[in-house]
């Protein structure tokens, strides 16, 4: 059973084609999970034994952030990421299984004990993009990841960009299919007159 959600807080649940364990797993890679959300433009991540230290601008609130992420309470039910510093105190990540074999991820930011005085421009904005941005990536990874080279690209290439490099890098190959399939379809219609 999971644990209530504290007063000041803001959660997000995503429905994943993943089960539990899986996404277990999944979720044991902080770095990815994080690098996921298309409002956090990364600067450094250093992996620690118990968490990791990162450097980073949040596009939603305009703030560079240079934090210590400290994880605890690791089981297969979730865990939790502490802050060392900022109004937001912690981010739990909760999995609930579904029915079929699926699995619910729930992410809640803890902005307990952060006072009326807070500085509420400090208030992490990205929580609803960071969900619908996991979700559509765990239904790209349950379609394509049994390709090696689809969870190549994805681990190597896609997560280490930065969210505006994905955007960009989406519209040039969107582009470049256009423009591949313009050019078939003038052979086509070249072909189709020249055998007259």
């Amino acid at each position: 059973m999971r644990e209530a959600a504290p007063d000041d807080a803001a959660w997000v649940a995503v429905e994943t084609p993943l089960g539990p364990a899986e996404l277990a797993v999944f979720c044991r890679d902080v770095e990815r999970l994080y690098r996921i959300n298309p409002y956090l433009e990364f600067r450094a991540w250093h992996a620690e034994p118990d968490g990791a230290t990162a450097t980073f601008r949040n596009l939603s609130n305009g703030r560079d952030c240079a934090l210590r992420l400290t994880i605890e309470d690791a089981s297969a039910s979730g865990f939790t990421v502490r802050y060392d510093r900022g109004i937001k105190r912690a981010t739990r990540f909760a999995i609930d299984p579904l029915p079929e074999g699926r699995s619910r991820l729930t992410i809640t930011d803890d902005y307990t004990g952060a006072g009326t005085d807070a500085d509420l421009g400090e208030v992490d904005r990205s929580l609803r993009a960071w969900g619908v941005a996991l979700k559509a990536y765990l239904q790209r990874e349950a379609r394509w990841g049994r390709y090696p080279l689809w969870r190549w690209y994805m681990r190597r290439v896609w997560v280490p960009m930065k969210p505006a490099a994905r955007r960009i890098t989406f519209i040039i190959l969107v582009i470049a299919l256009a423009e591949v399939a313009l050019f078939a379809l003038v052979m086509a219609i070249y072909w189709a007159e020249h055998l007259r």
